[in-house]
């Protein structure tokens, strides 16, 4: 048999802390979920607990001491317990896509296998909580990062053409202001037109009471399913199902079941959302100058903290969408730098002219 080496080793000990912190994450979301949710992620903390005993196994007396999971995934695990679960499904989705354990011969295909399939059920799970906040955190998002974007391009425009500082302080809480009252508007407006978009494409439930009074032999409900894309024989089993009900009594339906249009969000969340956080993102290039220094300083500090800021926002949605948060970051920044560096340049050129 093949002496185990120190590296097998530690790398099977790393496995091992790894299942060990999955299950207990499962087990803690388990607790703060109800109904098939919560038994999903109990089972899913069942299996990790099986990987955690193969590990045991295999590792033998070399389990102890008990090993710790990375510094990264013990971080990551903090945070989710902080920000709350759709931030750990998130975390749970990106862990259980585990490209270290398909390059490992040392890892069972079952075990492999298993991963993966764990992974799209963490997806579905995640993908439930995201459309509860997908409105509002489609809003939060354009919120901040246009108050970041457009007001750290208009204080540095400004500021390329060599005003005051005062005058830079006022232009920008006067384009804050503004911004913030128009995105909270504009965001209004257009969720709520396509709610009533949609909801006029809705069924309309008063119709099913008029299914009674139908001529059966005409049959001109069947018109209705085929309308909406069903061939003609099914849309005739379902128009023949429905008389069926009426027949016995029942209440025949139309699947005119009202929908609540969760991943678009209500107009006045959104609104108060893309407000706010407009005003939050605005107030980042802007607070600089309020401090005691030169408009110069002000400036190369707005650079700095929008910045720092974009990747924040960036790294978020990464997380938040269960892919690698580092593209994400650096895509925010690169945008958000080049729009403010564009009217920098412009607000240089027209400061020459004037």
């Amino acid at each position: 048999m093949q002496e185990t080496s120190k590296k097998q080793l530690r790398r099977w000990r790393k496995y091992l802390a790894e299942e060990r912190l999955e299950a207990d994450t499962y087990r803690y979301l388990a607790r703060h979920r109800f109904g098939d949710e919560r038994e999903v992620l109990q089972e899913l903390s069942v299996a990790e607990e099986r990987h955690e005993q193969y590990w045991l196994n295999l590792l033998g007396e070399d389990a102890l001491p008990a090993p710790r999971a990375s510094l990264r995934s013990r971080l990551l695990n903090f945070f989710t317990r902080v920000f709350g679960t759709i931030f750990m499904l998130a975390m749970m989705q990106r862990a259980e896509q585990r490209h270290d354990y398909e390059a490992d011969h040392d890892v069972p295909s079952e075990i492999v296998a298993d991963e993966k399939i764990h992974s799209e059920v963490v997806r579905a799970l995640a993908a439930r909580q995201r459309a509860t906040i997908s409105g509002s955190f489609r809003a939060a998002v354009f919120g901040v990062n246009d108050g970041l974007v457009s007001t750290c391009a208009l204080i540095l425009g400004i500021f390329g053409t060599g005003v005051s500082k005062t005058t830079i302080i006022a232009t920008g809480l006067a384009g804050l202001l503004s911004g913030a009252l128009s995105m909270g508007a504009g965001e209004y407006v257009s969720v709520r037109s396509q709610t009533e978009l949609l909801a006029s494409s809705s069924p309309d439930p008063e119709s099913e009471h008029a299914i009674d009074k139908l001529n059966m032999n005409q049959n001109e409900l069947a018109l209705v399913f085929r309308a909406r894309g069903d061939d003609a024989q099914t849309a005739d089993r379902k128009a023949a199902a429905a008389f069926a009900k009426i027949k016995i009594g029942e209440q025949a339906n139309l699947g005119t079941k009202n929908r609540d249009y969760e991943e678009i969000g209500t107009g006045m969340k959104a609104a108060v959302s893309s407000f706010a956080f407009f005003a939050i993102g605005a107030f980042v290039p802007l607070f600089p100058f309020l401090l005691p220094c030169s408009a110069l300083s002000g400036a190369i500090a707005a650079v700095v903290l929008v910045g720092v800021t974009l990747l924040l926002v960036g790294g978020v949605v990464g997380l938040l969408s269960g892919s690698d948060p580092a593209p994400k970051a650096l895509r925010q920044l690169f945008i958000g730098y080049g729009a403010a560096g564009v009217t920098y340049l412009l607000g240089l050129a027209i400061g020459t002219q004037l």
